[in-house]
C-alpha cells in the first residue's frame, strides 16, 4: 500500500519511515518540519508566506499568494493526481482554529471521494469513515469520540467500547459520540449511510487499526 506523506506548517512529530513507492510533500513551512527530522520531500508545494528560507529539493510548486486553496489542499490534491489513494497529513490540526475546521472539512470530503485519508499531530489523529466501517485491537486504550459530520448518520455501531451503539442514527448538532473509551477489547465502529468523523490518539490509529 502506498502512502503520500503530507507535512504541513504546524510543529509536529513525523516519524513514518517511507517505503519505495511512497510520495512525501512538504506544504510551504511543512518543508522546514521535515528537514528538522531529516526527511527529504520529493517535492515542495506552497507560496512560502510562511517560510522563506533556503529549500534544498530539486522539485518545488510555487504557489501563487491569492489563491482559492490552501497550500495544504493543493498538496493533498496533488497526492490525488499522482494516483495516491491513502494520505497522511501533519501538522495541520491543532494550530489555527480556522484551518483546522477546513481541513476536517477536507478530510470528510476526500474520504467520500474514496480516498483513505487522516490528520495527524503529535499526539492525536482525526480521519472519517463513509458507509464503512474501522476496527481496533484490544490494545486501543484512551479515549475515542465519533461525530456525524455533513448531515445525518444511519446504522451507526459501536462495539466493543464502554458506550454501545446499535444500528443508530447520529446528527451533525447533537454530538452524542463525544468522549467514549476503549476498555480493552477488540472493538469496531460503522455506518451504514453517512460520514462519521472520528477522533482518537495517533497511537491507536498508527499501531491499533486492525481493519482500515
Amino acid at each position: 500500500m502506498n502512502t503520500c506523506y503530507i507535512a504541513c506548517a504546524l510543529d509536529c512529530r513525523i516519524d513514518f519511515v517511507k517505503k519505495q513507492g511512497d510520495l512525501v510533500i512538504g506544504a510551504d513551512r511543512g518543508y522546514l518540519n521535515l528537514k528538522n527530522q531529516s526527511i527529504i520531500p520529493d517535492i515542495v508545494i506552497g507560496d512560502f508566506d510562511s517560510y522563506d528560507g533556503e529549500i534544498d529539493c530539486g522539485n518545488i510548486k510555487q504557489l501563487p499568494r491569492i489563491k482559492d486553496f490552501t497550500d495544504g489542499e493543493v498538496a493533498i490534491r496533488y497526492g490525488i493526481e499522482k494516483g495516491y489513494k491513502h494520505i497522511r497529513v501533519y501538522g495541520a490540526i491543532g494550530g489555527a482554529l480556522d484551518h483546522t475546521i477546513a481541513n476536517i472539512a477536507h478530510c470528510a470530503k476526500y474520504t467520500k471521494d474514496g480516498i483513505d485519508i487522516s490528520f495527524i499531530d503529535g499526539e492525536n489523529a482525526l480521519f472519517c469513515i463513509s458507509n464503512s466501517r474501522k476496527c481496533f485491537s484490544n490494545k486501543a486504550k484512551g479515549r475515542i469520540s465519533v461525530f456525524a459530520y455533513g448531515e445525518k448518520a444511519e446504522g451507526v455501531y459501536e462495539k466493543g467500547l464502554f458506550y454501545t451503539l446499535n444500528n443508530a442514527t447520529l446528527y451533525p448538532f447533537i454530538p452524542l459520540g463525544v468522549s467514549n473509551e476503549f476498555i480493552g477489547e477488540e472493538s469496531e465502529i460503522s455506518v451504514e449511510n453517512g460520514v462519521l468523523l472520528i477522533y482518537t490518539s495517533k497511537e491507536n490509529f498508527e499501531n491499533h487499526l486492525t481493519k482500515r
